[in-house]
């Protein structure tokens, strides 16, 4: 198989992928690439896109096809992020996901990662502030191979869904694997969502 094959082959994949992607509001990439290579066909590993091809091509569709009103759903959750890292910085937190990358739409999460070696410190914390939030779990790979069941706190504040989901402290110096490639997942502190939300508005 040429070189060029792959690089058809792995395009074709991340742009079918990023189309299911937009149209289910899911952000599973892992999911939605192979399910999009059994469709064409295509079951080698050497023709999968990486994550930062699927980004891609899933930022290309949507600016070419979602509506106008995507980038107000998106201005809203980055407001209401920012809010929560500075509400939550007991626990240094960390945006990640859909709202950081600007795929968000109106039906994305604000997902978030907390650091804490006691769990049961973000439950307190939430009871103590008087949110009614729903105790879940979510896999992620702290390390190649082996994924990891975490506690994830569930709950709506002005009509906007969040998903805190609580890592031990040691993963503020070692972040999560993406699905993908096992590269370093993207997060954002405060400071650098700030830095983000300023680079892209910045005129020219």
């Amino acid at each position: 198989m040429s070189s060029r094959t792959l690089v058809r082959d792995r395009q074709r994949i991340a742009q079918l992928a990023a189309r299911q992607m937009a149209q289910s509001g899911s952000r599973d990439t892992r999911q939605a690439v192979h399910k999009a290579a059994h469709e064409l066909g295509l079951r080698s590993p050497a023709q999968l896109p990486d994550q930062a091809q699927v980004t891609e091509a899933l930022h290309e569709h949507l600016r070419l096809f979602a509506p106008a009103s995507r980038l107000d759903a998106l201005k809203a959750r980055r407001e209401a992020a920012r809010q929560a890292l500075q509400f939550l910085q007991d626990f240094s937190p960390r945006l990640v996901g859909a709202v950081l990358d600007g795929s968000a739409d109106r039906y994305s999460p604000v997902q978030m990662h907390l650091h804490s070696d006691e769990p049961e410190a973000v439950q307190h914390f939430l009871e103590n502030q008087r949110i009614p939030a729903h105790l879940g779990t979510r896999q992620l790979r702290l390390q190649r191979g082996r994924a990891t069941a975490l506690p994830c706190w569930q709950f709506d504040a002005d009509g906007i869904a969040f998903e805190l989901l609580v890592l031990p402290h040691s993963a503020l110096r070692q972040p999560p694997l993406q699905p993908l490639d096992d590269t370093p997942m993207p997060r954002a502190s405060l400071t650098q969502l700030q830095q983000r939300i300023a680079a892209e508005t910045a005129p020219g």
